[in-house]
């Protein structure tokens, strides 16, 4: 686990876009292809920011898969997933759309949408995964208590309380009882079958989570802490994110 801590969640993102790059890069030039993984959320828009303005990546040899997407959300929701990822970088960059693997979460096969995702991830080998930490300590829609065992790439979750309450704080929905209960998600064992995560966590809010997943112990009520078991797991920090850590990082 490597953990870097900016001064500003501008400059996270600029470190946590150029780390990633460097290995969207390399795999272009080793395999010709880079198939990554990109969350959708507020805490991603700095990352996304720089990554856009990266230089010599051929966009149109990146494949990216959806992280994950509430059940029940046409694309034209204004809380979806699948919409805000093109707004935040998708529509930024000469990404060809038949290279987007999108979760469609308002299928009326939920079962069928997880086997075709599940085909289409485990036929290749995903260089970088570009993952946030909730509040609860969920990574994807992994909430507490998250499965660790399950081989499956993509699984439906139900959403706590505490992770539906960040939804509606965020504005994505007019009222707490207006979030979904339900999403589809990556699998964490599918997270950390990525050559690299990049963990991109800024803000105050999520400062405890931040200490509980990359100081604590490795435990399913804080999903993401699994990640601290992963050989390739880079951490990017703003000032705020970081204030309750207790070791010495960069």
């Amino acid at each position: 686990m490597r953990v870097s801590i900016s001064d500003s969640k501008i400059e996270m993102g600029k470190k946590a876009a150029a780390c990633g790059a460097k290995y969207i890069r390399l795999a272009i030039a080793e395999n010709g292809v880079a198939n990554i993984v990109l969350a959708c959320a507020p805490s991603q828009n700095y990352t996304y920011d720089a990554l856009v303005e990266e230089k010599g990546i051929d966009w149109s040899k990146v494949r990216v898969f959806h992280l994950d997407e509430y059940i029940g959300l046409s694309d034209s929701h204004s809380a979806s997933f699948r919409l805000n990822l093109h707004k935040t970088i998708l529509d930024r960059l000469p990404i060809k759309e038949s290279n987007f693997y999108p979760i469609q979460g308002d299928s009326e096969d939920i079962e069928a949408t997880l086997n075709s995702l599940d085909r289409e991830i485990k036929s290749c080998e995903i260089c970088v995964a570009f993952v946030g930490i909730g509040e609860n300590g969920h990574v994807a829609f992994n909430d507490p208590p998250a499965d660790f065992e399950t081989k499956k790439a993509y699984i439906v979750a139900d959403l706590d309380e505490v992770c539906r309450n960040q939804q509606f704080k965020e504005g994505w929905f007019p009222t707490f009882d207006a979030v979904p209960k339900k999403a589809i998600t990556m699998s964490c064992q599918e997270i950390m079958r990525a050559k690299v995560i990049i963990n991109s966590v800024p803000d105050t809010r999520k400062a405890q989570a931040v200490k509980m997943a990359i100081e604590g112990d490795v435990t399913n009520m804080v999903p993401a802490s699994i990640m601290q078991n992963h050989l390739n797991y880079y951490v990017f920090l703003d000032s705020e994110s970081a204030a309750l850590l207790e070791k010495d990082y960069e």
